[in-house]
């Protein structure tokens, strides 16, 4: 990937970054390991199913926790509504949570750079307020944040846009003038459908070629942000 990160990096555009737009989950924190055990249990617990990491990778990873409730809802004919599935999901979430979650790398690196050089910054997740605060206050990054949109907050979950745009309303930015960092097609889409230019940080999933192609590069950490920031000061 590395040689795909700097030929990205050095042929596409450079534009005026005054604001940074961060998803949280895969992206900032690594939870998506956590999250395809908590499925796991769930579904062990419900259906006696057994539930690969590959089908959760492929199908499941940076979609929206009430969509994947549906959907495995209806597939495995769970004896329960989508709704009531994700209260059940975020049951059997909180001693993991409760327990910690590790911080992706680079992540605080890139928030100090940030804050340093006096970047506006926005934390945009799917994630219900209380639980991201949580997170983020299990690492004191809540200070690195100057706005926050939160899952309960929008009526629309990624791809549609809503949510980017919204937190370029509340930075006082034009999303063009702002940078997403995401981990996932769906964010990816989210980003573009939005007007906002997106780096990508694949976690568990790489991008398909088509998603790859929207973003403005892929990155391996989020500590190579840096370097793409000061390369685009030049």
């Amino acid at each position: 990937m590395q040689e795909a990160v700097k030929r990205n990096i050095f042929i596409r555009r450079k534009f005026v970054i005054k604001a940074v737009i961060f998803d949280m989950d895969g992206l900032l924190i690594d939870s998506e390991t956590l999250t395809y055990q908590v499925y796991k249990k769930l579904l062990k617990k419900y259906g006696d199913i057994e539930f690969s990491l590959d089908d959760y990778v492929q199908n499941y990873c940076g979609k929206t926790a009430i969509g994947n409730m549906t959907t495995l809802a209806e597939k495995y004919a769970l004896p329960f509504t989508p709704e009531e599935g994700l209260e059940i999901y975020r049951d059997m979430e909180k001693d993991y949570v409760e327990a910690g979650i590790e911080l992706k790398d680079g992540a605080e690196e890139l928030l100090d750079f940030l804050k340093l050089y006096q970047y506006k910054t926005a934390l945009a997740t799917s994630s219900m307020k209380d639980r991201a605060l949580k997170i983020l206050c299990q690492h004191n990054l809540q200070e690195f944040f100057d706005v926050f949109v939160f899952g309960n907050e929008v009526k629309e979950g990624k791809p549609h846009p809503e949510m980017f745009l919204a937190a370029a309303k509340r930075l006082g930015k034009k999303p063009g003038d702002c940078l997403v960092l995401e981990d996932s097609e769906a964010g990816i889409q989210a980003a573009a459908f939005a007007g906002i230019p997106v780096i990508c940080i694949p976690d568990m999933k790489q991008p398909q070629k088509k998603y790859e192609e929207t973003a403005v590069c892929l990155l391996e950490s989020l500590r190579d942000v840096i370097s793409y920031l000061k390369n685009q000061e030049k």
